[in-house]
């Protein structure tokens, strides 16, 4: 969908709610005499046609006389409405068959089937909505946590659009004063001291900070692989499913139980992860379980975090000690069932069987093992936790182990408290991309005036970069980016 595809006059219709049994559907339409169309399968024709903008009517949707559904109508009137046109939205019965039946009779009755985001975009091209907002929509839809959301949300309520509006404030300001320099030269020892360079210096801190918190937003939006991993029996899958709080995988005392890999989504202090409980490792003669283990290895080399599992009334021993040598990857190491050795306060009592100096063994020599295996690779040593599944005990320790490593190198933008993190940060890699080229332009006029090149060089450089900035927003957006954009909205929205 491009300006050039859209046509203003042109009614459409689309179902915005999920096809399956639910308490209400909503169909939504929008255009040119879209509720003159409406009113004619309408069993109150007059009382709609004469309905105030965000008002609701009710009566039925009829077809040649047989009644299809009883109905609320919401009414907006251009141009307070989302799109900035007359719409209606069609609530009725959540039933797949009673909506599909609405949606198909509002399509007979002269609307065309909307395209994916059309109505967003109708919002962007009638003014409603710029594109910081119009994106934000799509990630508000694609959110996995409280904190990915309330990012979006920021940028909904305009947060990203006010700090670009005010960054090009500053940039005009300068553009103005240097222009009047131009037009009303005097005599200057350099080129630099023609303008105030607070303004400029200002903008470039301002976009280098929105630069940078691109890392952060993308780690919130598409959020990360963790992998558990471990020889057999070491827990994996009850902490997949502690972590989840839900039984998602099979838990057995017999090894191998585990022979292909679950994956789920799962939030970490705000962070989505997509949650990976993989086949035992060890060697085995059966051709399907080595499949698995084969699985798991390639599952660790692709992971963000490999949390290793060690079953603490066990220990670690040279297959566990050798893993850890060589993984790669930010590493946790993880001493499971902790309740069943004494390593947690308050907890169960030792199982029988399981002597108090071979507890004593797992439990505190830990951390030695584990620093002899990472100072021989020349690394820090992998940070380590002692939890149980089975009481949750340490698992806000490991939560905290998983966070420090995916936001390592994002500084404070790694915080999950969305009250001290900005409301302006980037919401796209298109965002990224201009911004970088606007802080480059900003750059590049401050080299320019220290250089002595002439002012007309420097007006260069801030009006590329305001261009830059307005491809943020969308005041100056190509039509394929336009494209890009929306059509990876759902239809209904």
């Amino acid at each position: 969908m491009t300006p050039n595809q859209y046509t203003p006059e042109e009614p459409i219709s689309s179902i915005a709610t999920a096809l399956a049994p639910a308490a209400l559907g909503i169909v939504r339409v929008s255009g040119k005499g879209c509720i003159e169309l409406v009113s004619r399968v309408f069993s109150r024709p007059k009382a709609l046609l004469e309905a105030a903008g965000n008002t609701l009517v009710y009566g039925w949707i009829i077809s040649e006389g047989a009644k299809i559904d009883e109905v609320m109508l919401a009414v907006y009137r251009a141009p307070k409405s989302f799109t900035g046109e007359d719409m209606v939205e069609i609530f009725c019965h959540g039933g797949p068959a009673v909506v599909m039946a609405v949606q198909n009779l509002m399509l007979k009755s002269g609307f065309r089937q909307a395209n994916r985001g059309e109505y967003t975009f109708r919002a962007f091209i009638n003014g409603k909505t710029d594109l910081t907002r119009a994106e934000a929509v799509k990630e508000i839809i694609d959110s996995h946590t409280d904190v990915s959301r309330s990012h979006a949300a920021g940028r909904l309520a305009g947060g990203l659009f006010e700090e670009i509006d005010s960054i090009k404030k500053l940039i005009i300001d300068t553009l103005a004063a240097i222009e009047v320099e131009i037009e009303y030269p005097e005599d200057e020892e350099t080129i630099a001291d023609s303008f105030d360079r607070t303004d400029i210096e200002t903008a470039a801190s301002r976009l280098q900070a929105l630069a940078d918190s691109w890392r952060g937003e993308k780690l919130y939006q598409d959020g990360a692989r963790v992998v558990l991993a471990g020889r057999t029996n070491a827990g994996k899958s009850s902490l997949f499913n502690a972590i989840l709080k839900e039984e998602r995988a099979i838990v057995s005392d017999i090894e191998g139980t585990t022979r292909d890999w679950l994956e789920s989504w799962a939030s970490i202090n705000g962070i989505p992860v997509r949650l990976f409980d993989t086949a035992g490792l060890r060697q085995t003669s059966d051709v399907i379980e080595a499949q698995g283990v084969e699985i798991s290895r390639s599952l660790v080399h692709d992971a963000d975090v490999v949390l290793y599992l060690v079953d603490g009334t066990v220990g670690m021993n040279d297959e566990d000690r050798q893993f850890i040598e060589n993984c790669a990857e930010p590493l946790v190491v993880v001493y499971t069932k902790s309740d069943k050795c004494g390593g947690v306060t308050g907890a169960e009592p030792p199982l029988e069987g399981v002597a108090e100096d071979a507890v004593e063994t797992v439990v505190e020599p830990v951390e030695t093992n584990v620093s002899t295996v990472a100072g021989a690779r020349g690394r820090l040593s992998p940070p380590v936790c002692k939890i149980s599944s089975k009481t949750g005990a340490g698992l806000s320790e490991l939560f905290a182990q998983i966070y420090g490593l995916l936001t390592a190198d994002l500084g404070g933008m790694g915080a999950s408290s969305t009250t001290e993190r900005t409301q302006a940060g980037l919401g796209s890699a298109r965002q990224k991309e201009a911004v970088s080229e606007a802080l480059e332009c900003v750059r590049h006029a401050l080299v320019s005036a220290d250089d002595n090149y002439s002012l007309d060089a420097v007006v260069q450089d801030l009006e590329d970069a305001l261009d830059s900035l307005g491809e943020v927003t969308g005041d100056v957006t190509p039509d394929d980016v336009l494209g890009s954009i929306f059509a990876n909205f759902c239809v209904g929205k």
